[in-house]
């Protein structure tokens, strides 16, 4: 329902600024053109997310990037308003008003791909996959605002052709919002992990607290056969094991908490050597919540004793990676190494914790 409330308000939205907006085209029946734009569209994100941009740049220029890209962005957005314009009210336009029209999209889109392009690999890949997607979202949404007008081409404007064109407005305007350096970026995807991995530990917590039940919230009991079925409980050597495994659990929040702050602190994106740093931080991070996740999932009942093992190493493999890589870089000076040897035996008292409960199993 609230989704629903959210949709129609952006349609509503969209609705009242379109009607601000200068007249419409004259009619025809040839929508030919727009076929050819959406091949064209779907070409050119095709390119956007397999292409290479420059390795390096020794004249790139940060300042003007940013504001070139915003450019491209703010005409694509009123190429996308003139072209639902067109299409929102009988009659349609002619031939070749709607190449004109596919012609202005066109040029848009692929100005704002090229400014992509410029875009070197050493001011940090995860900056530029920043961009990508951002620029990938903006010719999405252009890819199906072209499917809503060939679909219903002779209908009054339509729902989902204003949600359409709303969602292309937010795209073009998040450019705005981008991490302006790679600092920026890595602090804006740890943030994120750190969120996700934060939901886990809390999950975990607030089932092994609900009366040794963790379905309670879920499964009602005639499901559960009269709470009879103990595949829904933890035995007692279950309960034993959890214990070092929320503390896997809680160490990976920790490593991503004070990972966090360090590059905050100390994190610099100057040279190519900070940069590439930083990337590689962000990368090995990234493993991390997903083999929170895993974990997690193994710790439910009915447990496999086994599997919440391996799933345990691999998490304590991906922290050691994290805490090494941190280690050997420049967000790490003698005052950061404190948390690093402490989080370091953190993470080998409890797996070998683990490996005691579960020696039987192997």
């Amino acid at each position: 329902m609230r989704r629903s409330s959210e949709r129609a308000s952006v349609a509503g939205t969209v609705a009242e600024r379109m009607e601000r907006e200068p007249g419409a085209v004259g009619p025809a029946r040839a929508l030919e053109p727009l076929r050819h734009l959406r091949e064209a569209l779907r070409a050119a994100l095709s390119r956007i997310r397999e292409g290479e941009s420059r390795e390096r740049s020794e004249t790139f220029e940060q300042q003007r990037f940013w504001d070139t890209l915003g450019q491209t962005f703010k005409v694509t957005s009123q190429e996308a308003t003139k072209l639902s314009l067109a299409f929102s009210r009988p009659p349609l336009p002619s031939a070749e008003d709607c190449q004109k029209l596919s012609d202005g999209v066109q040029n848009a889109v692929l100005a704002a791909a090229t400014v992509y392009y410029w875009f070197p690999k050493d001011q940090g890949t995860t900056l530029r996959k920043m961009v990508r997607d951002a620029t990938a979202e903006v010719v999405e949404g252009m890819i199906q605002l072209t499917d809503v007008i060939l679909s219903t081409p002779l209908q009054s404007l339509s729902q989902e052709q204003l949600i359409s064109t709303g969602s292309i407005w937010e795209a073009c305007e998040q450019i705005s919002h981008l991490p302006q350096d790679n600092q920026a970026a890595v602090l804006s995807a740890m943030s994120a992990f750190l969120g996700v991995v934060r939901d886990a530990v809390e999950e975990m917590e607030q089932a092994q607290g609900e009366d040794q039940d963790p379905y309670s919230d879920i499964m009602e009991d005639e499901e559960l056969g009269s709470r009879g079925n103990r595949d829904t409980y933890w035995s007692e050597a279950d309960r034993k094991l959890l214990g070092p495994c929320m503390g896997l659990m809680k160490a990976s929040k920790a490593c991503l908490k004070k990972l966090l702050g360090a590059v905050k602190v100390h994190g610099k994106a100057d040279t190519p050597e900070q940069v590439a740093q930083l990337d590689d931080l962000a990368d090995i991070t990234n493993e991390i919540s997903p083999s929170v996740d895993e974990l997690a999932l193994s710790m439910y009942p009915p447990m496999n004793q086994l599997a919440v093992r391996l799933n345990a190493a691999k998490l304590a493999s991906v922290l050691k990676k994290v805490l090494e890589i941190t280690k050997a870089s420049h967000v790490c000076p003698p005052s950061e190494e404190g948390w690093v040897q402490f989080l370091t035996g953190a993470v080998d008292h409890n797996m070998d914790k683990i490996k005691d409960f579960t020696q039987s199993e192997l």
